[in-house]
């Protein structure tokens, strides 16, 4: 898979992506991940690529042309269109599901917006879909196109051990996971459930399952009206309900 990034400050998105595992799954191959400078294309010659936006409001605007220009010379050197996504505030939330979607695509080219935002033109034009990272305003989309690269990388084969890697991670299947432990046995006179260390695979899996369920319901209700549930599941959570609303 190859993911395109277009900003204006690619050298702040390299410093992410030659790091830690999303740089060692670049190095060897096992996804492509370059960063455009929209401001190589801009036709001003002192070099900008915004200007004042139209009825007066404050700040300033990415222009559609640079914009444009850099994503037709992506196109024409890759052959084909990438599936554009504009990263924007009001765009959709993104999911786990979506970034899953997203991941069996071949080219993905993310725009990154800055100032006040871009041209509504240009997004009109060319974007595919607007994706949000959450209900909130940033100074630039790099931050957000980094998150919806990492979280689509993950998924990729190659780039983590094994699908159970990223399949019993929260919202995969829209459950929060169980929690994690690791060693001393002991902590600060906290100790690993000793189920973790029985060494019965059946049980330690029912209980990270029920944990799953519990943290979902206290933490994330919402999300069991899409989770895929089994009747034990339903009878678990019946339990789950009536212990913690007799409290």
């Amino acid at each position: 898979m190859r993911i395109d990034i277009l900003t204006l400050f690619p050298d702040m998105c390299y410093a992410y992506l030659n790091e830690s595992i999303i740089g060692r799954a670049r190095a060897k191959g096992a996804l492509t991940v370059e960063c455009e400078n929209i401001r190589d294309y801009t036709l001003d010659k002192h070099n900008r690529v915004d200007d004042a936006p139209y009825a007066g409001t404050t700040g300033m605007v990415m222009q559609a042309q640079p914009i444009y220009d850099c994503f037709a010379a992506l196109c024409e050197n890759l052959g084909t269109k990438p599936h554009f996504i504009y990263m924007s505030p009001q765009g959709k939330t993104l999911t786990q599901q979506r970034a899953l979607e997203l991941s069996k695509m071949d080219n993905i080219a993310i725009l990154c917006g800055h100032y006040e935002g871009v041209d509504e033109r240009v997004i009109e034009e060319i974007a595919d879909e607007e994706i949000s990272c959450g209900d909130y305003v940033l100074t630039g989309g790099e931050l957000p196109a980094l998150v919806l690269t990492d979280c689509i990388a993950r998924m990729l084969p190659g780039v983590l051990p094994n699908e159970e890697a990223f399949t019993n991670d929260s919202h995969f299947a829209s459950l929060l996971e169980a929690p994690q432990y690791t060693r001393p046995y002991e902590w600060r006179g906290k100790t690993v459930p000793d189920i973790l260390l029985s060494g019965n695979h059946k049980a330690v899996a029912e209980w990270k399952r029920e944990q799953a369920l519990e943290r979902t319901f206290l933490r994330r209700p919402d999300l069991l009206e899409h989770a895929e549930l089994s009747q034990d599941d339903l009878a678990k959570l019946e339990k789950i309900k009536e212990r913690f609303n007799a409290k």
